[in-house]
């Protein structure tokens, strides 16, 4: 979330929201929020509905849910889409933001699923 909290200008001049979905109830999720300062959306997810609906994997030997990344664009259409397949499988934000251009400049939500 540092790399997102770095990077925030640059989804912005993409017109890129950012949304974290994660695990976690409204209090704790909140009180991350607001220790880190972080200027983007965080959605709490503690009956894990939106982590269901993006097929989020959990690997109980990998430490629970794996991350996933996916890029919704304003019609709500997913057009990029990455699970990870460890805690370390993420796209470096380079590679999001070639999909987020790719896309025509940008007009996308970036959903980081995992916390």
């Amino acid at each position: 979330m540092a790399r997102l909290r770095q990077e925030h200008n640059e989804f912005e001049k993409r017109e890129t929201a950012i949304v974290v979905v994660g695990p976690e109830d409204a209090k704790a999720f909140g009180r991350y929020w607001a220790d880190n300062h972080l200027q983007f959306l965080g959605l709490p997810d503690p009956e894990h509905r939106v982590l269901k609906l993006f097929g989020q994997e959990i690997k109980l030997f990998k430490f629970g849910r794996m991350p996933a990344q996916v890029l919704v664009d304003k019609s709500g259409i997913a057009r990029f889409v990455h699970y990870g397949h460890d805690m370390s499988d993420i796209p470096t934000s380079a590679e999001i933001f070639e999909a987020i251009d790719a896309l025509g400049g940008g007009s996308a939500e970036a959903v980081r699923i995992d916390v």
